[in-house]
């Protein structure tokens, strides 16, 4: 007779290891793992279970004619998908608890539902909790199908029976496999019920959403261990001090990771916000030192974000440093920079970057904005309110180029900017929006001398 077989799951990042450890070795979090026996087959059952009469099939003779994307009703969340919903495919929605996730899958609902028919199943509510949530969302159609179910067999018996085209799972950690003892929510509770799911959405050919709640630290089996299983993985992300949400792809089988969708929360649900650069840059100071707008690239779509900067007189031995939507790593990079070739005397100031919005800055064209914005504090001078820095900060001061400059300076201009350095690096045949004002620099100190 086989023994069952201990593994434990890191719930930060998903990293198996054959025994117990305080610290995961793969991402170093502290207090993550969690126990998941696996249990043996019965002997015999793989050699005397009968065939399912599969077969291979050449690459030529695969159709892909019924492979189609039909939209979600929402833009942003089709841009995030790759351009709609795909049959088939199984897409896990991800974030932390009451951020939005219930209610962006009810209110697609709405449009969904006019073609295809939508079996909504909730571990967290009633029928009447969703009814009165799609009362108040707007969302009312024959053709959406509620059920308030936690146990994993009940669920397929239902899903066989009305054969939906599209199946919500309202969560995943409150389902629970019968023939699995772990209590809902472990680890091997939610790699049972998703791996059920995957197999009825590649079966049946049903598009199936699955909700997944995380906390700060990845844990209570957070969607990290799910993440290979399912063939795109969506966080919806925001600032709980903020009624924006920020909507991203982390794995996409069908489409590109780098777009994300942006979305305000209303008293009626989760309204689209098609220009996200005018919600990031709302309320931005006015004759104010310390802050600067940068172009960055989200996918295909050029979006402009407010860094502030502040660089103050420190009585600590050492400096402090602090960067909240910039990579600390990089921020340290570009203060040694701007201390060197810049000429800022930084060593004796506590040094702090904000991102307004809640958006996390990861593309190196925004160093150049970030050292300005450091520049214009450092001297307490202001930059003009019209003017957008685009560029990469190389380690000898130089101003590198960045892809995309031709959508870049088309939002830039449509925004009303009418100032914006750039690198001067391959841009000799760069056609300027009317109206905008293009000062190209080779280095850093040619853009503090033009800026501040």
């Amino acid at each position: 007779m086989a023994k069952a077989k201990t593994v434990y799951f890191c719930t930060a990042c998903g990293n198996e290891t054959p025994k117990w450890q305080g610290r995961c070795p793969s991402c170093g979090a502290w207090n993550t793992l969690e126990e998941f026996v696996e249990k043996p087959a019965a002997p015999g059952r793989a050699r005397t279970s009968p065939g399912t009469g599969a077969r291979a099939k050449q690459l030529d003779e695969v159709d892909i004619a019924n492979e189609i994307r039909y939209s979600t009703g929402m833009n942003e969340l089709d841009r995030v998908l790759g351009g709609g919903a795909v049959e088939g495919s199984l897409v896990l929605v991800g974030g932390a608890p009451g951020i939005g996730k219930s209610t962006l899958l009810l209110q697609i609902c709405s449009c969904l539902c006019a073609e295809r028919r939508v079996l909504y199943v909730s571990g967290e509510e009633s029928e009447k909790q969703l009814k009165l949530r799609a009362q108040r969302l707007g969302v009312n159609s024959p053709n959406l199908l509620v059920l308030s179910e936690t146990r994993l067999s009940d669920i397929t018996e239902v899903v066989d029976a009305v054969k939906p085209d599209i199946l919500i799972a309202d969560s995943i950690q409150t389902l629970y496999h019968e023939e699995n003892d772990s209590a809902p929510g472990s680890v091997s509770q939610v790699k049972d019920c998703t791996m059920t799911m995957m197999q009825i959405s590649k079966s049946k050919g049903i598009t199936v959403f699955v909700v997944g709640h995380i906390n700060k630290e990845g844990a209570i089996a957070g969607p990290k261990v799910l993440e290979h299983m399912v063939d795109c993985v969506l966080y919806f992300e925001g600032d709980p001090n903020s009624s924006y949400r920020l909507l991203r792809a982390v794995k996409n089988r069908f489409g590109s990771t780098n777009e994300i969708g942006v979305f305000e929360m209303g008293d009626k649900g989760l309204i689209e916000v098609p220009n996200p650069s005018q919600m990031l840059l709302e309320g931005r100071p006015e004759g104010a030192s310390g802050t600067c707008v940068c172009c960055i690239m989200e996918g295909t779509r050029p979006i402009l974000a407010e860094v502030q900067a502040l660089a103050a007189r420190t009585t600590l031995n050492v400096p402090r440093r602090t960067a909240d939507g910039f990579d600390f790593n990089r921020a340290n990079l570009l203060i040694a920079v701007g201390e060197k070739r810049g000429g800022m005397k930084l060593g004796m100031f506590d040094v702090y970057i904000n991102v307004i919005g809640g958006l996390r800055l990861d593309e190196p064209a925004a160093d150049l904005a970030v050292v300005l914005a450091l520049a214009s504090s450092y001297r307490d001078k202001p930059l003009p309110d019209d003017l957008v820095a685009i560029g990469e900060v190389g380690l000898t001061g130089e101003i590198r180029s960045v892809t995309n400059l031709p959508q870049r300076l088309a939002e830039i201009a449509r925004l009303g900017f009418k100032q914006c350095i750039i690198p001067r690096m391959g841009t000799d045949k760069l056609d300027i929006p009317a109206g905008l004002t293009v000062y190209r620099v080779r280095n850093l100190r040619e853009a503090m001398e033009t800026a501040v």
